[in-house]
């Protein structure tokens, strides 16, 4: 089991390097804007796929799941896994809107980016206390808790790929 999170962390990492790379050389070799941002745009939804992708088979490798279990669980899981790609939607907002604003950032715009992005963080954990119950008719408690646990894993090895790929705002002044 470690050795597969360890092995998503690896592709996860890749994933957002060549991703912030990409973004730094569409900003940097100034194109007509739509195409260089259309171009990222299109890299970062090909990467969310893979992460989304990698994500799901993680989760089926490390869950222990009955054939009926897993009829289940799975249409719910991809509920799940839409609403919590929204919210990734907002993510990759907030950051590229931060990636615009690079060494001109305001004070008063790196509150609002602050209130926004911890706004959005809080609703992580409202997603997962809305499916525990969810979750919990279609497969048993110990089922929903191992889930809940590995998703929490996943998702701490994204987050700390992502914040790595980000300046701090300090460093732009």
């Amino acid at each position: 089991m470690i050795t597969k999170f360890v092995t998503m962390f690896v592709i996860v990492g890749a994933c957002l390097s060549f991703s912030c790379k990409a973004a730094r050389q569409a900003e940097s070799s100034s194109p007509p804007k739509g195409t260089a941002q259309s171009g990222t745009d299109q890299t970062i939804q090909l990467l969310r796929q893979d992460i989304q992708s990698e994500r799901k088979q993680l989760i089926a490798a490390n869950l222990k799941l009955t054939a009926d279990q897993a009829t289940r669980f799975w249409p719910v899981y991809d509920q799940y896994a839409a609403e919590l790609s929204k919210i990734g939607d907002e993510r990759v907002a907030l950051i590229k809107e931060y990636a615009e604003q690079i060494g001109n950032i305001t004070d008063e715009q790196a509150l609002s980016l602050s209130k926004r992005a911890l706004a959005v963080d809080e609703e992580v954990p409202k997603l997962r206390n809305k499916y525990v119950p969810i979750f919990g008719k279609a497969v048993p408690g110990v089922t929903v808790a191992s889930f809940f646990q590995l998703d929490r894993l996943i998702q701490g090895l994204i987050d700390l790929q992502v914040a790595s790929q980000i300046p701090l705002v300090q460093a732009q002044k």
